[in-house]
This record gives structure tokens, sequence and C-alpha cells, in this order.
């Protein structure tokens, strides 16, 4: 089984992908006869819809978005394609989409019926297309983390003398145990600064910290100067090699670099969390049936389930388990996005 890399920036595939998907965005949806979902922008809490006409697949596509290096992703997603073409009895391939935007239109579009996507794509993917809401991830035992921001500056932005964490990576004002908020007291620092944040789309790289900022009374457009980065990883290291002074991601995305970078939990230092951001998960296309939908979900649960599970999981999205999805709990970052005009 072979991920197919279509959506990749600069990729070939990727103007094709985008502009497929792009297409289907009147594709009709049809709900199951017992369901009680809802969907559309105007529902306060989406749950998806199902096609009961639908005839059973014959083959399924994942879509995934990169959060580090896509090359990695390409190798690391193949046990996942491998275990669930054995649990549902069916061909399952994996493609990596451009951004989290285009695995949105892959689903609407029937181009992918399940993607792994962040909390507000979730919504997203349920309010335009009826997708279903599955699965949430879990890391550690949680179903949320919080966003980080960090400097290549402490004595800037501690307003105490970092200590390690457990993974021996520095932290101060209160970040080491990754529980959100903590330190927002010095994002007031920020202003001037060189931020690197990721696309506008993501929550840990953009839009809790961009909130955050906001509520610190920084205007990002400006009172701070902004590194355009596409990755965690890629923010992490751009404040590694000095290109801005403060970046954003996911709690603890320098794990990621440290085997290239050893002393990037040295170099690099947490100084702030934000609020707890819902976790990303997978959303189930509308075109299946409830049943179909079911049985994906299943799978992918009963994957996480096993030893192995993990270890593929983990090393995709650092993934420790999955659970059923909690679709009020989304809200929270569609409603951080609408903080900071994000729709």
């Amino acid at each position: 089984m072979k991920l197919r890399k279509i959506a990749v920036a600069g990729a070939s595939g990727v103007a094709l992908l985008t502009s497929l998907a792009l297409s289907g965005c009147g594709v009709q949806q049809q709900t199951d006869a017992g369901s009680t979902s809802t969907a559309g922008a105007g529902s306060s809490v989406c749950t998806g819809t199902s096609d009961e006409s639908a005839k059973a697949p014959t083959q399924l596509t994942l879509a995934l978005v990169p959060s580090g290096d896509a090359s990695k992703l390409v190798e690391t997603v193949k046990p996942l394609e491998d275990a669930l073409t054995k649990r549902l009895g069916i061909p399952v391939k994996g493609v990596i989409t451009q951004d989290y935007q285009a695995a949105v239109e892959a689903i609407g579009s029937n181009q992918a019926q399940i993607g792994m996507l962040p909390s507000l794509q979730m919504s997203q993917a349920c309010d335009k297309y009826g997708a279903v809401p599955a699965l949430q991830t879990q890391r550690a035992g949680k179903s949320s983390y919080a966003a980080q921001f960090f400097t290549n500056d402490p004595k800037k932005y501690c307003s105490d003398t970092p200590v390690a964490g457990a993974n021996g990576m520095l932290y101060c004002n209160g970040t080491e145990k990754g529980a959100g908020p903590a330190g927002l007291d010095s994002i007031k620092k920020i202003k001037g600064a060189t931020v690197s944040l990721l696309q506008a789309a993501s929550p840990a790289g953009y839009i809790f910290p961009v909130a955050a900022m906001k509520k610190a009374g920084i205007n990002v457009d400006s009172d701070i100067k902004t590194v355009q980065v596409t990755a965690n990883d890629a923010s992490v290291l751009a404040v590694y090699n000095g290109d801005a002074e403060v970046g954003t991601s996911y709690w603890d995305a320098r794990s990621v670099v440290k085997a290239d970078t050893p002393d990037v939990g040295e170099k690099v230092v947490v100084f702030a969390l934000t609020d707890e951001i819902p976790n990303d998960g997978a959303s189930i296309s509308s075109k299946l049936s409830k049943a179909w939908q079911t049985k994906i979900a299943d799978a992918m649960k009963d994957y996480a389930g096993t030893p192995e599970g993990v270890k593929a999981l983990t090393a995709i999205y650092q993934i420790t388990g999955l659970v059923d999805a909690n679709p009020e709990s989304l809200k929270k970052t569609q409603e951080a996005a609408a903080s900071i005009g994000l729709g």
C-alpha cells in the first residue's frame, strides 16, 4: 500500500486536488432516518449526517496534513493504511493534502472519505459538508492541549529562572507541565518582536496565540513583524536559528526537532501557554452510510488500542489514543477564531 503524495506544496498534483476539491462545494447531503444530527453554519453544534442510500465503498481515502516534514509523514502513515485495510476489508490509501482547508474540501468533494483534521476544520467539514466529527485524539491521556509561546531571549520573557521539564527541555512562568493557560502576562512583551506564526487555519500555530495576543493588547498586523512558517517544527526552527524572537506551536513541538538539534530545549525556552485547545481528530464523510461511518470509527479506535497502533499513531501525529469526539468541545476553536475575525 503506497501513500500518494499528491498535494504537498510544490508537488505536481497540488492544483489537481485543490481545484477538484473546490468544485465539490455544492454537494448534496442526506441524513439517515433516525439521526438527530444537524449540519450547517447556523447550527449551534454540528454532529454530521449520513447517506443511507449510499452503496458500500470499495476503497477509502484518508487525507492527512503534515504537521512537520511531509516526506516523513508519507512513510509513517503506511502502518495505519495497512491496519485499516485489514480491519475494513477494502483498500485504504492515504493522501497528503496541501493544507488544512484542502483536506476539508477533499472530504467535501468525496476525494477523501476520512480526514485527520484539527478541531476547527472538523467543525468546518461538518458545517459545510455534513462530515461526522467522529473521533478525537488523546495525548498523554488528554483530549485537549495548549498552544505555546517560546523564545530565544528568555531574559526578556521569563519572570523566573527557566527549569527543566520531564523531557529535559527548559520552561519558565509555570509552563513546564503543559497545562494552559500559563504565563500569559508575559505576552505583552512581544510587542515590537518578530514572531513566527503558522497559517491562519492552525489552532495552535495561529488562532489561539493570536487570540491571546489580542487580549494582551497586541495587534498582529501592526505591533509585531510576522514570519510565516508552514509547520510547527519550522516555527521552532525559526526561533532556534534566530529568524524570529518568538514562535508559536502546539505543546511541545520542540521534541520533533530535538533529534537533529539536541540543544533546542536550551536555546528555545517556552514562556507562555494559551487556553486549552480541543484536540484534533478524524472526520468521516457524510456520503457514507451510518453503518460504514461507525465501522470506520470502530476500526480506528481498535487499532489505536493496540501497542502497534499507539506506535504508528505516535509517529504520525504524536497520538497515544483515539476516543469518540465531543462536538460541543470543538466549538471552542470556532469561538476563538471568531474572536480574531476568522470565519
